[in-house]
């Protein structure tokens, strides 16, 4: 499923416009990001928690030169399912 159906499938389960329910959508989205550009965690209960998670540096290695590079520490956005996600998917 993408964007677009996503928005379609909101709308319908929502009785809402396309319009409307991509607006929604794009306002969950941003919201999240801001969050998590704050380091903030996002929980939505049942379904689970968006966060930020640090990457230690560490050494890779190029492949096309098989020389050794050293990759910098990062941040990086993650999810966890919840409970109820789980047991849903796993029926």
């Amino acid at each position: 499923m993408n964007k677009t159906e996503l928005t379609s499938a909101v709308a319908k389960k929502a009785g809402l416009s396309n319009k409307d329910s991509a607006a929604v959508i794009n306002a969950f989205i941003d919201v999240v990001k801001e969050a998590l550009q704050q380091g903030d965690t996002v929980s939505l209960i049942g379904f689970g928690t968006f966060s930020v998670k640090d990457r230690a540096a560490r050494k890779g290695f190029n492949p096309k030169t098989k020389e050794e590079i050293e990759i910098p520490a990062s941040k990086a956005p993650a999810f966890k399912a919840g409970k109820s996600l789980k047991d849903c998917v796993n029926k």
